[in-house]
């Protein structure tokens, strides 16, 4: 099962604060063990989002919103993207994490859908589709 964990922002964050020398070490040692144990796949800090843009998509008209957001809480200030057996492993993985800001903070786990979910919307033309597609996305 694929998870995306997510890392919620924070006024710090949202801020720019960097974390500390121990802090970047730490989550390094956290992301080693991660990899050895095969669950880690990818993974990444995130600017705050001042450096960031929206699009708000209304019908065919597009509209560009400029950062900072509102709700900081509501931010993402990174990621991880992670192979486990099940949710329970991923929750294990996420208590043995270091508080990854200087108070306290929060970590989201969100499952990935996988083709079964879809039924019956599911042809075999956009099965077809989407491995070509991994297919390309493998070979970068």
């Amino acid at each position: 099962m694929r998870v995306m964990v997510f890392v919620k922002a924070t006024e710090d964050s949202e801020a720019g604060v960097m974390p500390t020398t121990e802090l970047m070490e730490s989550m390094g040692r956290f992301n080693e063990e991660l990899v050895k144990a095969g669950i880690m796949l990818d993974g990444d800090g995130l600017k705050p989002s001042s450096k960031g843009k929206r699009i708000a998509f209304d019908g065919p008209s597009r509209t560009v919103i400029d950062g900072p957001f509102a709700e900081t809480r509501e931010l993402v200030a990174g990621y991880w993207i992670w192979e486990v057996k099940d949710m329970d492993e991923a929750v294990e993985w996420v208590k043995r994490c270091p508080n990854p800001m200087f108070g306290p903070s929060e970590i989201e786990i969100r499952p990935y859908y996988e083709m079964a979910d879809f039924g019956e919307a599911l042809t075999s033309e956009i099965v077809a589709h989407a491995e070509r597609l991994r297919d390309i996305a493998d070979k970068r």
